[in-house]
Order: structure tokens, then C-alpha cells, then sequence
């Protein structure tokens, strides 16, 4: 598979993967990897509260205000 970057996109790769230490091959690989295991995750939790919404199981919408404060606030 082949990616295409503008110049610009290139160099700021480039600087990036200098400042990390790392080839920017190697740099753009473990961002794409990284991407695909949080896909993952996210999929796999969606699955779950479809279940558990499938189920029955919610949480009060105050219970779920309060974590989701408490998730922009960390």
C-alpha cells in the first residue's frame, strides 16, 4: 500500500520523525497502527453497549453526565 503526502505534509513528517528519532517510514507505519488498534477498541466497545442496550441495560442519564464530566476534566 502507498500513501500519498503533499511536500509540505512530507517534511512535516520528516521533522517529526528527526525530533523523535525514528525513520519516517517507521513513524507513519506505527500512527497507522495505532490507528487501527483504537478502531478496534472503539468497535468493540460500540458492540458492547449495543448489547447491553439490547438488554435493557442504561445508565441514568445524571450517572452518565457526571462521567462524562469526569472524562473532560482527566
Amino acid at each position: 500500500m502507498e500513501v500519498q503526502f503533499t511536500d509540505e505534509q512530507e517534511a512535516r513528517l520528516a521533522r517529526i520523525a528527526a525530533a523523535a528519532g525514528i525513520d519516517p517510514k517507521e513513524l507513519v507505519r506505527a500512527a497507522a497502527l495505532r490507528l487501527l488498534e483504537e478502531d478496534s477498541r472503539f468497535r468493540a466497545a460500540v458492540r458492547e453497549g449495543i448489547a447491553q442496550a439490547d438488554c435493557g441495560e442504561f445508565i441514568e442519564e445524571d450517572v452518565m453526565d457526571a462521567r462524562f464530566e469526569l472524562m473532560l476534566r482527566s
